[in-house]
């Protein structure tokens, strides 16, 4: 009966969640989600009044996030439409050189900050730092994804660290984008922004009117043969055994590589989540070779994946252990602060510098994405730019593309932990110097020479 109260439970949260967010007006305008406020609910009934209940009724939580982040990245790219590299290139440079200076930056601060202050002073683990781009760029859903790589390395309070900093970057994200909006709106940056004051009382409660109810996507099936849900989480399944079959054959490489390969521990230790990112785009690509892209609709696969997000939040947030956060508060906040800096001088500093057009409603979706999820940061774009007059929908969307496979919960994320644990900080430290460097000369090299002509 685990399962079913456990399943039950992470339900119960999220109804809950869902329920204060539309009956608090204060929740409403900070735009958390349900997610978040449900898990919230669940972490402070823990540990207030878990011991007077059965721990069938949250035992399992520990392990749903670490699933449910394979089926997130898998639904990233099925039934969308693959376009041309070249087609899509001028628009999400720029957009994709801002991104990676954002993550690139945050293993710089992160473990500058760990290497100078944070393990010298309050001896904390030598791979501290990085959990600053894993819980702000990554999120909830890259801290779970790596909970093997954490426990592979006797480290499995990282996890918990890891939601706590995921946690305060999606808040943090949402009420100073909204304050940056506020100043732009001041400053005369932004003209289309639609405030909070302006929206209906439907829109603040999150609930569509019923005669507004959009669909959550089409069936591609009928439903004598197999009915489309069942279809689409069956293509969702195979693009994770495809991701399953990606770290099989690493795991076979690791055996057949150099010895000096081998202690590096990244080949072995490497997260499935991002291979079944890989594995949707293969199977998506091969769909579209063999004309039968038309029986797997994006909308529904996009449901799945967002239903799969919502529960692993609610369940990353509600099982964080307190005492391991308890112990690390002050280094963790002093990270907190440090990353959260280094967002907002990339929006107030790097952005107008960058882009040529619409800085700030470009800036302002990868603050959002770099401090919590890219719901963030499609929501922090749709209030600056409620009507999609400018480019910033496009080239942001065009450059997950080019992003999501390797920071974020990519593969640089998914090699930088062991690398730490293995070689040390000034290593790792070098190499996001260097790249943040690499990144700066194409910017002045070839973007602004671009945009000059």
């Amino acid at each position: 009966m685990t399962a079913v109260m456990s399943f039950c439970g992470l339900c119960l949260l999220l109804v809950l969640g869902k329920a204060v967010r539309t009956a608090v007006p204060l929740l409403q305008r900070l735009y958390l989600p349900a997610s978040v406020i449900g898990g919230l609910i669940g972490l402070v009934w823990i540990n207030t009044f878990g011991k007077n209940f059965s721990s069938d009724w949250y035992a399992s939580w520990n392990d749903v996030p670490g699933f449910l982040i394979n089926i997130v990245f898998a639904s990233l790219f099925i039934g969308s439409a693959l376009p041309r590299l070249r087609e899509i290139w001028g628009l999400a440079a720029p957009q994709l050189c801002y991104g990676q200076l954002i993550a690139w930056g945050q293993y710089v601060v992160g473990l500058a900050l760990a290497g100078l202050v944070l393990i010298p002073l309050f001896h904390v683990d030598r791979a501290f730092g990085t959990l600053l781009e894993i819980g702000f760029e990554g999120g909830h859903g890259t801290v779970a994804g790596l909970s093997a790589t954490f426990d592979h390395f006797n480290w499995s309070r990282g996890r918990d660290l890891g939601y706590t900093m995921a946690t305060a970057g999606m808040v943090l994200g949402i009420v100073i984008g909204m304050a940056l909006i506020n100043l732009a709106v001041r400053r005369g940056w932004v003209k289309n922004v639609r405030l909070f004051s302006e929206q209906k009382a439907y829109e603040r409660r999150g609930i569509y009117p019923r005669h507004a109810q959009p669909p959550a996507g089409k069936q591609t099936v009928f439903s004598d043969s197999i009915d489309s849900l069942a279809f689409h989480v069956a293509v969702l399944g195979i693009a994770v055994l495809i991701g399953y079959g990606l770290k099989e054959l690493l795991f076979l490489l690791n055996q057949v590589s150099p010895e000096g390969v081998q202690k590096l521990k990244v080949l072995e230790s490497f997260p499935l989540f991002p291979l079944c990112l890989i594995g949707g785009l293969i199977l998506q690509k091969l769909l579209v070779t063999v004309r039968l892209d038309v029986i797997v609709d994006h909308g529904q696969i996009q449901r799945l994946g967002g239903a799969a997000l919502d529960f692993l939040v609610v369940a990353a947030v509600a099982s964080i252990q307190l005492d391991f956060v308890a112990a690390n508060w002050l280094p963790l906040l002093l990270l907190i602060l440090a990353g959260t800096l280094w967002n907002v001088f990339c929006v107030l500093f790097l952005a107008p510098r960058l882009f040529r057009e619409a800085w700030f409603e470009r800036s302002i979706a990868e603050f959002g994405q770099s401090m919590g999820v890219t719901a963030t940061g499609l929501l922090l774009l749709r209030t600056a730019d409620p009507e999609s007059r400018t480019v910033a929908a496009s080239a942001f969307g065009y450059k997950q593309l080019f992003h999501e496979p390797f920071m974020g919960g990519g593969i640089w994320t998914s090699m930088a932990l062991p690398l730490v644990i293995t070689q040390g900080n000034l290593f790792v430290w070098l190499i996001s110097a260097g790249m943040m460097f690499l990144w700066l000369v194409f910017w002045f090299l070839v973007l602004r020479r671009r945009q000059n002509g």
